[in-house]
């Protein structure tokens, strides 16, 4: 016995006027990924406004579909719904090797041509490749398929190592969390940190993770006791990037030698304690500069832990390929 599942556009009463969002559903829908789109892009958010996100499903087959976890899924809408639409999320696929329907394969490109922006999770990529979209670009997804997809598609830069990949109008994750922080990274890119920040924090998860981080950590999840060192220790590198922070000194609030405090904070984190400190401070600088239009570059730098303009542009030129000022440009028009 499978249970069925009506999918329907939002219905709130309060409706919105932002980019269109069509998520794909297909016979052998992965759940998880397509529940992610939904969350994010397709859930009543009265508190974004009147532009927030439009959201719209697009059945590629005739249904009833069924599903990932015994799921029949049943779609009012088909590909005529691609043609409006500005951003379109392709869950994880049904298999790496699986055909890609012709039809749908040119209702993508087509609106690939005109403009939209199309975003692959985890295994959707290979929508995205076997449609021809990925040709001699960059991409990423799940470091399991990736061997299958490079074998299948050698035109295609694949990058097992990190979390997204932004191509500008295309876009691709890796895992199935991963999905959740390409989505974040869109809703920023489109609406700002504020905003990214809110719906991060109805997920429950982090605001923000840089694409370029690795997807795999040997040990994620600290021992209990270590996580209770560990937790309170981050927090407070997080609230106090303006002030110096030697390895010694956080050993020592640690309560561990330095080299058993680096091994275990990488262990934890995935990431040396210099490495996620920069990350750290380039995400307050670039929320603050986001942000505070008013404050100085001066300050920024100081705020965010760089001690001096000339570091902070430094990092910014090596890490996000962009002056401070620039970035700070493309957010205040």
């Amino acid at each position: 016995m499978t249970d069925s599942v009506k999918i329907m556009p939002n219905t709130s009463p309060h409706q919105t006027k932002g980019p269109l969002v069509a998520a794909l559903a297909y016979d052998g829908l992965c759940t998880f990924e397509f529940g992610i789109a939904y969350e994010v892009f397709g859930l009543p958010r009265p508190e974004m406004g009147d532009n927030w996100y439009r959201f719209s499903v697009c059945g590629i087959e005739p249904g009833p579909l069924c599903a990932a976890g015994g799921l029949t899924v049943a779609v009012d809408k088909g590909l005529e719904v691609l043609e409006a639409a500005e951003l379109i999320v392709v869950p994880g696929w049904r298999a790496i090797d699986a055909p890609v329907p012709a039809p749908l394969a040119a209702a993508l490109r087509a609106a690939h041509q005109r403009g939209a922006r199309i975003m692959s999770l985890c295994s959707g990529v290979a929508v995205l490749a076997g449609s021809g979209l990925l040709a001699n670009r960059r991409a990423t997804t799940h470091w399991r398929y990736v061997a299958s997809i490079a074998a299948l598609y050698p035109d295609i830069t694949l990058d097992a190592d990190v979390l997204y990949v932004d191509e500008g109008s295309l876009l691709t994750a890796a895992g199935s969390a991963a999905g959740i922080d390409l989505c974040l990274h869109v809703v920023r890119s489109d609406f700002g940190p504020d905003a990214a920040n809110s719906v991060a924090r109805r997920l429950v998860v982090p605001p923000h993770r840089e694409g370029g981080q690795a997807q795999f950590i040997a040990a994620p999840v600290p021992e209990e006791r270590e996580g209770i060192r560990l937790g309170p220790l981050i927090e407070w590198m997080r609230e106090s990037l303006s002030e110096e922070q030697p390895i010694n000194l956080l050993a020592k609030r640690a309560g561990m030698s330095m080299r058993t405090f680096q091994r275990r904070f990488e262990a934890a984190t995935g990431e040396s304690v210099g490495e996620w400190l920069l990350k750290e401070r380039l995400r307050h600088a670039r929320d603050l500069l986001e942000k505070e239009l008013a404050v100085s570059l001066d300050d920024i730098a100081i705020s965010s832990g760089f001690g001096t303009l000339a570091t902070m542009r430094h990092h910014f030129r090596r890490r996000l390929g962009t002056s401070p000022s620039a970035y700070r440009k493309s957010f205040c028009g």
